[in-house]
């Protein structure tokens, strides 16, 4: 460990925010670089990516909170989250080696010590390390288990500019998709799906135009799939839109998580059930660690896609771990299109 450094810098919880995370709640720390001991390796990152699923473990009361798959952080706690980094010390005798690229949970973070365990050597399936922090995975089980997609289906894609919906929106074309529609958060975002990633059509949330109505516009038939991330009035509309017998996916719920109010942990949304019975409409939340078997399938698929040029991997690189915090208030306020990593 000669030529590494004596210290590192990581960003802690500095305050619980009541409401959604500002600069303040954060601090970045200058602390010594451990070494590793048996069972452990030593990991440089080199990205780490930046969501907002954040709030809900920092904020007021997480820790009460059953069934969501993010541990709750107490103030003076580092920040967690997915993370690419290269192996620089690792114990005699380890299945990894010094410059073998992982993924770990543990990001926000220069150097990080983790359990070989909790390591995944990255194979060179994909063109470049950093694609393995899209959320694609997320996308692709959804709509390969969560639900089904029929050829020429017209499938909506709520927040299709995020990390998740920008992936989406592609997968369900390659997957037979008949007309895609996205919802973005400004004309020109929207105006960027259609251009960059291939939706049929877009509609704008908090538009003067009710979503409702841009909905039926943009479909004016109804719609057969609806691929969820937010929750909230984007669901109310889609059942509005739905043709008979419709599949609903729910993957997110950033109504809840991105509210100014609040712990970001609940998404409360008034339906009419009448249409959902109806209609025939089948509704189910669903995580991709429900079929873990699809990692492995969407990780070819994807760097097959990736090299035929099929798909692209919408993703921002924001240098430094000193502009982490402000790159998740930016998450927040959802100023980019697709994964947002901080590049180390």
């Amino acid at each position: 460990m000669s030529d590494l450094p004596s210290t590192y810098r990581e960003v802690r919880l500095a305050a619980r925010p009541n409401g959604l995370p500002a600069p303040e709640h954060f601090t970045i720390a200058e602390v010594p670089l451990p070494g590793p001991v048996a069972g452990q390796v030593l990991v440089r990152n080199r990205y780490f990516r930046v969501t907002a699923s954040l709030r809900m473990m920092i904020s007021q009361g997480a820790e009460k909170v059953q069934g969501v798959p993010f541990p709750a952080l107490q103030v003076g706690d580092t920040l967690a989250g997915e993370a690419i980094g290269e192996i620089v010390c690792a114990p005699t005798g380890s299945a990894l080696r010094v410059g073998d690229m992982v993924s770990h949970f543990l990001g926000w973070r220069e150097y990080a010590l983790v359990d070989e365990t909790a390591c995944t050597r990255l194979e060179p399936t994909l063109p470049e390390p950093v694609a393995h922090l899209g959320r694609g995975e997320t996308a692709y089980a959804a709509l390969t288990r969560g639900v089904s997609i029929i050829p020429g289906d017209t499938v909506f894609i709520s927040a299709g500019g995020s990390a998740i919906g920008s992936m989406a929106g592609q997968i369900a074309r390659l997957l037979g998709a008949g007309y895609v529609i996205g919802s973005a958060v400004s004309p020109g975002q929207g105006e960027r799906l259609v251009r960059e990633l291939g939706y049929d059509a877009a509609v704008i949330r908090d538009a003067e135009e009710p979503l409702e109505e841009q909905l039926a516009k943009a479909a004016p038939d109804g719609i057969d799939v609806f691929q969820d991330n937010v929750g909230g009035d984007q669901l109310r509309a889609a059942v509005a839109a739905a043709r008979e017998r419709a599949r609903f996916v729910l993957t997110g719920a950033l109504s809840g998580q991105l509210s100014p109010h609040g712990t970001g942990r609940t998404a409360p949304v008034e339906l009419d059930s009448f249409q959902i019975l109806t209609k025939r409409i089948t509704m189910r939340g669903y995580s991709a660690d429900d079929d873990p078997d699809a990692h492995a399938e969407w990780i070819q698929r994807f760097g097959d896609w990736l090299r035929s040029g099929d798909i692209v991997f919408p993703h921002v690189r924001i240098r430094g771990i000193d502009q982490a915090p402000d790159a998740l208030m930016q998450v927040i306020k959802g100023r980019h299109l697709g994964t947002v990593v901080v590049e180390l």
